[in-house]
Order: C-alpha cells, then sequence, then structure tokens
C-alpha cells in the first residue's frame, strides 16, 4: 500500500491512499502522520472510499509533514565512509533534523543566502509505525509502518563549522521527503538508490548496503528514546555526494535534483535562490 499526503488548498492537506494513477482521500486524517497515530491505520487506509484526485500533478506535501522526531544516521554506507575519509564505525552516528527542514517531493529547493556549499545526499527514510522503547533487533521489524525517499540536503560549510553536524543539516525547507510511504509488506531494504542533478547521476548504490540495518537502527536508536508513530529515520547516504568530488562539487540555481529507490519513488527538485 502506498500512502501519500496531499495539499488540497488553502493550507490544508488530506492523507490519500495510491491506487495506480487516483488518489483517494482518507476521511478525517490531515496526512500520513496524523493516520499513523491510530493503531488500526493500516485497516482505516485500506477500507478508505473518501473523493478521488489524479496522481498526476497532484500537489504533495512531505509524506510525513510534521514528525516528532526525526533522527538521521552518518556514515552508513561503506563507499561513503570512504570517500570522505572515515573508518566504518563501531556505532551509528546519530543527528537530528526538524519538522521545519522538510518539503514536498516536487517542491522548489531553496539555496540560502548564506552557504555556496549545498550538497545532495540521497537516503531511504524508515517511518515508525508503531510505538516502542528499547525494542529488539528481532522485533523491529513490527514497529515499522513502511519506508520512503528523503534527500538529506546539506550545507557543507556550516556542517563543518563543528565537530557537531546539526547546522548544517536542518535548514529551513531542505529536505525533500516523499513521495509516499511504502508499507514494509511491499518494501525491503536491498533495491538501487540513485541520486542526478540536471540527468547526470551522482549516486547508485542499492539500499541494502548499510554498515546498520533499519532494524538495528530502530532497536539502537529505541534504546535511546522512544520512537512513536510517525518518527523518522533517515538511514544514511551512499558515495557520490559533491563535496568529495574533486573539484569539490555543489548544487546550483536552475539545476534539477532527481533522487529515487527502486519500488518507492522518485524526489524531482529545482534548485531555486532563496527568496
Amino acid at each position: 500500500m502506498r500512502l501519500l499526503t496531499l495539499r488540497t488548498g488553502a493550507g490544508t492537506t488530506t492523507a490519500v491512499r495510491q491506487d495506480g494513477d487516483v488518489l483517494t482521500e482518507i476521511d478525517g486524517f490531515s496526512d500520513v502522520g496524523a493516520l499513523l497515530q491510530e493503531p488500526a491505520w493500516a485497516a482505516i487506509a485500506e477500507a478508505a472510499h473518501g473523493a478521488t484526485h489524479a496522481y498526476d500533478g497532484a500537489d504533495l506535501a512531505a509524506v510525513v509533514p510534521s514528525p516528532g522526531k526525526i533522527i538521521c544516521v552518518g556514515h552508513n554506507y561503506r563507499n561513503h565512509i570512504k570517500e570522505m575519509g572515515r573508518v566504518v564505525p563501531e556505532y551509528p552516528t546519530l543527528f537530528a533534523k526538524y519538522a521545519e527542514s522538510l518539503i514536498g517531493p516536487n517542491d522548489d529547493l531553496a539555496l540560502p543566502q548564506e552557504s555556496d556549499t549545498v550538497d545532495w545526499e540521497a537516503e531511504l527514510a524508515v517511518v515508525i509505525g508503531k510505538k516502542g522503547r528499547r525494542i529488539s533487533e528481532a522485533d523491529a521489524a513490527d514497529h515499522i509502518a513502511g519506508y520512503s525517499v528523503l534527500n538529506d540536503i546539506s550545507m557543507r560549510d556550516y556542517q563543518f563549522r563543528t565537530v557537531q553536524w546539526l547546522q548544517g543539516k536542518t535548514w529551513e525547507k531542505s529536505t525533500p521527503f516523499g513521495p509516499a510511504l511504502v508499507t514494509k509488506d511491499e518494501f525491503t531494504a536491498g533495491p538501487l538508490m540513485t541520486s542526478a542533478v540536471d540527468g547526470e547521476v551522482q549516486q547508485s548504490t542499492p539500499t541494502g548496503d548499510l554498515v546498520f540495518t533499519p532494524e538495528f537502527l530502530v532497536s539502537y536508536i529505541s534504546t535511546i528514546i522512544t520512537l512513536n508513530p510517525g518518527d523518522v529515520i533517515a538511514t544514511g547516504t551512499p558515495g557520490g555526494v559533491g563535496h568529495a568530488q574533486d573539484p569539490k562539487r555543489y548544487l546550483q540555481e536552475g539545476q534539477l535534483l532527481v533522487t529515487t529507490i527502486e519500488g518507492l519513488g522518485q524526489l524531482n527538485n529545482r534548485v531555486v535562490k532563496e527568496a
């Protein structure tokens, strides 16, 4: 099942189920995050029969627009660890984003006035569907609602001002997320993930090449803090980021950044100067 958040005008949104080219409203739920608060969310979504919309041309918001937590993982693909001159970590490297950083899958990506080193980082996102603390790795799949596509856009100059990365990772309206939450029965980490700038592929790695699997990450993070429905784990980026190239490459005004995971969907974000 594919669940999306559709903008319906005048600042309102609704959760929808996608069946081919048709989006069906899930009445009573403003977005996918709100739907996930219901323990029976999957059955509710499957039974939905609200108003319908065409998928083509739909104005989509971030699939979970206001997650309680966005926890990101650094250095989780060996080819990215190598290109950044790091060693394979013993434990996950964790940092946070905030909901204000999220944008829709087809929204413009604004270059901030303060940074000219804006980089791409394609990522597999895990969306939590069931509350848990100290979840065992064996039980972790039961707490995953599904998966989505995210690009952890990074302002490298701000990121490396200190040893803490947060200031380079959570810029306002900088993180495309979506287009859909694909439920775990229809997706398992493994298919190819790519990012491309103006049609030139920059990253191309199977999502199964993670150092720490989604199940391990759910278990590890839930040891530290309770994971709630709608929380998001961004599982890390593979090799091919612009900062590691020689010469370094960063996003420029007018470029089109396309982020794809086979079986999950695609983000299409035009780069514009921040107003």
